[in-house]
Formats: C-alpha cells, sequence, structure tokens
C-alpha cells in the first residue's frame, strides 16, 4: 500500500487507509529524521480513540497511550546503541501487553522480530511531499 502526501490533514487519509490493515500487534516506522512518524502515531492513536497528547519520545524511548482496544506503547530506539540497550528497557514484556507497539528507529531491533508478525511503514520527506509505504 502506497501514499504520497503533501499537507497535514492528509495522514488522516492514511490512517483510515491503513488503520482496518493492521492486523499484528507491531508496527515499525523507518523514515529520515522530520519524515513523520510522531504525527502519523497522533493521527493513529486519535483514530483508536486515545485522548492522551502524543508526544515523541525521542528522550522517553517509551511512552504508553490508552485506546478503546487496548495499551499502545509508542518507542523511539534512535538513542539506543545496541540490543542490550533495548532490552533492559524491558520491550519484551511491552510486546506481550499491548494492544500495538509502535517503533520508531527499530533497526537496532530488527533482527530480534525474526520469527514474529509485524508490519512495517517507510515514510521519505523528500521536501515537497511524503512517500509513504506499509506493508
Amino acid at each position: 500500500m502506497n501514499f504520497n502526501i503533501t499537507k497535514l490533514e492528509d495522514w488522516q487519509d492514511v490512517v483510515e487507509e491503513i488503520l482496518p490493515k493492521i492486523q499484528h500487534p507491531i508496527l515499525l516506522l523507518k523514515g529520515n529524521l522530520g519524515a513523520g512518524k510522531t504525527t502519523f502515531t497522533q493521527f493513529l492513536l486519535k483514530n483508536l480513540g486515545s485522548e492522551d497528547e502524543v508526544n515523541s519520545p525521542t528522550y522517553s524511548i517509551v511512552n504508553e497511550y490508552n485506546t478503546s482496544n487496548g495499551k499502545v506503547y509508542h518507542f523511539d530506539l534512535y538513542r539506543l546503541k545496541n540490543i542490550e540497550e533495548v532490552f533492559d528497557i524491558g520491550i519484551e514484556e511491552y510486546l506481550d501487553n499491548a494492544y500495538l507497539c509502535i517503533i520508531e528507529w527499530p533497526e537496532v531491533y530488527e533482527e530480534e522480530l525474526y520469527g514474529l508478525n509485524y508490519h512495517t511503514m517507510r515514510i521519505h520527506n523528500n521536501g515537497k511531499s511524503r512517500e509513504i509505504s506499509f506493508d
């Protein structure tokens, strides 16, 4: 599934298309800085009925949100240098107890997902628009 968006409001259309397709409890978000990973997450959580304020977990590493479907955990692994640091934050426990785990900058952890079902969203900001793929 591919999208090309040019306005902030276009994220709503992306979420409305993607939300019914989310069948796995893990969503990896890949994209350059400023691509829109957290913005997508804000729109997604609003559509899941969350009234929580959604912020980037860059410094907290993980944020927890309540939705009508259950807990959603939003990770930003950008600052983690190795797999040991990922395990130190207790990621496996979050994965076991969440409706959905959204993971920004998942590369440091991706090998550990072998055998698990997950979705990947790639966002590329080319300066004029955002090219998005979801699978």
